[in-house]
């Protein structure tokens, strides 16, 4: 009897797994390739390195800014309609952004559509609606598997992307990646509801401005919101001008391709590895050796010789921390506030995470315009990192119950 009661629903959370996972597959892989495209974008326009960066900036700004309200309207009219229109607009910016010749042109195809709707199809509602859909018990290790889906698809589409562009031109590569994003339409019927359905039987669900409000006030909210600053700034400079750094180094394109996949490799590993971690450490102290691991990383890459082989072994490390911050994060949200308004919360955190990927991405161009090396962004981002690890030394966080306390 047991066995037969569970079946199905345990087919649900596995299909429920795939539509989150696939989603943030497609429109996160997409995204993380954005940098191959970079240096053709510029060769194309001749617009300059600066303002080519302002679009993609912009873009990880617009992201961010996109999520709460995102989170929002599938708290209340449902995920699945919002994941809908946020998988068609990430397709049509990635496919008209060829056939954009000025800086604002970018910043709308890029900047707005795209970015936008990679937004309204992000980490905000697809955590939240994973979060809704999923057991307790299981929530943990569920999160840290649909954000290793944006992970796979960095892995699985960075190559791709690379390899196309040799094959077919940059143009035509990037409008083909652009249709990929359609694939994950299906999914958003799979993921459908709101947050009403998050609330215990019989326990009102508050307000958004409510909610918002509680959340401002609470420190530990605040300073989880400061140490995402600081993982927006990372993953934009390293998504955006990695294959910059790796073109100053004298290496063909084939290395930004591999690097880039590494990262989305190890990232999976990262990323589930985070979720298992989660349900029996402490969310925040995972958090500060994420940032502390990062710092003394970026430390140790300055120093060592820039070969193919230390580029990947970088990537490798890199990958391990690049978005393992996500599941604990979300955690913590959830922890603080429950279920009910996660996705407009946890939007809110995110848009923190955007604002400090805006500045990755724009000053790793203008630094390079003024400097002609990426050396001062490095710099800024280990003094950030080292930050990040001490401001969630203070969070309360009650310690987690243990798998065999609970049972006992």
């Amino acid at each position: 009897m047991h066995d037969a009661s569970t079946a199905p629903r345990r087919t649900a959370m596995w299909l429920v797994l795939v539509a989150a996972a696939g989603t943030f597959a497609l429109t996160m892989g997409t995204r993380q390739t954005m940098g191959l495209f970079l240096s053709p974008l510029n060769t194309s326009t001749g617009l300059g390195l600066g303002s080519i960066s302002l679009a993609f900036a912009f873009g990880q700004l617009w992201w961010g800014l996109t999520q709460p309200f995102a989170g929002a309207m599938a708290d209340k009219v449902g995920a699945g309609r919002v994941l809908f229109a946020g998988a068609i607009l990430v397709a049509l910016g990635t496919f008209i952004t060829p056939l954009m010749t000025t800086t604002w042109g970018l910043i709308l195809a890029i900047g707005v559509l795209s970015a936008g709707g990679a937004g309204m199809a992000g980490p905000a509602v697809l955590m939240a609606a994973t979060t809704r859909l999923i057991p307790p018990q299981r929530r943990g290790l569920a999160v840290g598997i649909v954000n290793a889906g944006g992970s796979f698809g960095q892995f699985v589409m960075a190559p791709v992307a690379a390899a196309l562009m040799i094959g077919v031109g940059w143009a035509t590569a990037m409008q083909v990646m652009g249709l990929l994003v359609l694939l994950c339409l299906p999914a958003a019927f799979l993921l459908k509801g709101n947050s009403l359905q998050a609330a215990p039987v019989g326990q009102k669900v508050i307000g958004t401005r409510e909610a918002i409000r509680e959340a401002l006030r609470n420190p530990s909210y605040l300073m989880l919101g400061a140490g995402f600053f600081v993982c927006g700034f990372h993953v934009a400079f390293l998504a955006t001008h990695l294959p910059g750094v790796i073109a100053s180094c004298g290496l063909p394109t084939q290395w930004a391709g591999w690097s880039l996949a590494m990262i989305g490799l190890f990232n999976i590993v990262g990323s589930v590895s985070m979720g298992w971690a989660i349900g029996r450490w402490r969310m925040k102290s995972l958090l500060s050796l994420v940032y502390a691991s990062r710092a003394i990383a970026v430390l140790v890459f300055l120093a060592a010789p820039k070969t193919g082989p230390v580029l990947l072994v970088f990537a490798a490390v890199m990958g391990l921390t690049f978005l393992s911050t996500v599941p604990p994060t979300a955690g913590l949200v959830a922890k603080f506030f429950g279920p009910a308004n996660m996705a407009t919360l946890f939007g809110i955190v995110m848009l923190t995470h955007q604002v400090g990927g805006f500045l990755g991405a724009w000053l790793g161009g203008k630094v390079f315009e003024a400097t002609g090396n990426y050396d001062w962004v490095w710099y800024i981002d280990v003094v950030l990192a080292v930050g990040a690890a001490l401001v969630h030394l203070p969070i309360r966080e009650a310690r987690p119950v243990r798998p065999a306390a609970a049972a006992a």
